[in-house]
């Protein structure tokens, strides 16, 4: 029987994007598993609650240590130099971290991570020295201590081999898995109530405000399909900025003069997301470095055409069926691609993304790994 902690002392709820979609899809997965396991869930004071439902599965436990996750430094110092003691005291030699922190020994436990990208080591200019220093510190003990290393992609895991020089069989590529309820999406009227918008005359993104997500290149194609009043749709929605984030891209947005073309969303429910989705002219994802990239595969569940780049992984997990930009810093080639971009939605493998597919590969992948 599978039986392992599950580190998630480093969720901070709704603060750390994909990774806490991909763990709480992988943990819906478990529970729908019919091989025997038993999991400790690692969970901190600050988000116990949030995966208190869990517990109801008698196969699941949770483990409340001391730690406050979203005080960063003093979880690190914890796992640093008293993780592994705690999960000593509690019989337990074998833990999965589902993101690349650990421990800086393995102090008697077994580890299994997984890397989601090594975002910082080739946008270091976006980082503060610590966040790389520690990165860097993590990916090496990981590379050369953990048992075995998870990669999100084909990219990433390539990435990692040529960074680190490991075993190929040390490393193993699982996609995230990806759940939509294809259901569960507001109604036009609402949206239309909600932005002013209707279907089909609008264009929709999701994403940070990290300079690799490349949003000013969006803004600048509004600003071209203003001035030259192209047959375009000439609002653009965007959710997922908030914070810092969101009053540099309001000042941007204000001085291109396109306050009535794009909209910033902030955080939205899963109907009204699915919704934008759905009814969007086409959905834009102008990043250059993506360790997978959920938001485009999402939105290809709901049957909308995707228009993004040839960077990194993205053609690989939108399995080539996408519409991809050569220069994607340059709005004119956007421009053109949005004027006639190609529907390859029936194409599409979905199944490559079915949770639970993917959950069974994990739970095969870490009975191997952890000798089970």
């Amino acid at each position: 029987m599978l039986e392992i902690a599950v580190d998630l002392l480093w969720l901070r709820p709704k603060k750390v994007g994909g990774t806490e979609f991909y763990i709480r899809n992988l943990l819906d997965g478990f529970l729908r598993l019919r091989e025997p396991f038993h999991l400790f869930l690692l969970v901190s004071r600050d988000n116990r609650e949030t995966f208190a439902h869990y517990e109801r599965d008698e196969r699941i436990e949770l483990l409340e240590t001391e730690v406050v996750s979203a005080n960063i430094a003093g979880r690190i110092l914890w796992q640093f130099f008293c993780q592994n003691r705690f999960l000593r005291k509690h019989g337990i030699r074998r833990c999965f971290a589902p993101v690349y922190c650990r421990p800086i020994t393995n102090g008697g436990i077994v580890y299994v991570n997984t890397i989601h990208d090594l975002q910082a080591a080739h946008y270091p200019q976006y980082h503060p020295f610590h966040e790389i220093a520690y990165s860097r510190l993590c990916w090496w003990l990981d590379a050369h201590f953990s048992r075995h290393i998870v990669a999100i992609s084909e990219w990433v895991r390539e990435d990692i081999l040529a960074r680190y020089h490991i075993s190929p069989d040390k490393i193993t590529a699982i996609y995230n898995p990806i759940t939509v309820e294809r259901n569960d999406a507001a109604s036009p009227e609402r949206i239309a109530e909600l932005y002013g918008v209707q279907p089909g005359g609008f264009y929709y993104t999701v994403s940070q405000m990290i300079p690799h997500k490349n949003l000013d290149t969006l803004l600048s194609v509004m600003e071209l399909i203003r001035v030259r009043g192209l047959d375009l749709p000439d609002r653009l929605l965007i959710s997922g900025v908030n914070g810092e984030g969101r009053a540099k891209l309001e000042d941007r947005i204000r001085e291109k003069g396109l306050e009535r073309q794009v909209t910033l969303t902030g955080f939205v429910e899963n109907d009204v997301r699915n919704a934008l989705y759905q009814y969007c002219r086409a959905f834009l994802f102008p990043s250059v470095f993506e360790g997978f990239g959920m938001p485009p595969i999402e939105a290809m569940l709901f049957g909308a055409v995707v228009i993004t780049t040839d960077r990194t992984c993205i053609p690989e997990v939108t399995q080539h069926k996408a519409n991809y930009v050569e220069d994607p810093y340059d709005a004119e080639a956007w421009v053109r691609m949005m004027l006639a971009p190609v529907d390859r939605i029936a194409q599409v493998d979905f199944g490559a993304y079915d949770r639970g597919r993917l959950t069974e590969r994990y739970y095969r992948l870490l009975k191997e790994a952890f000798g089970q």
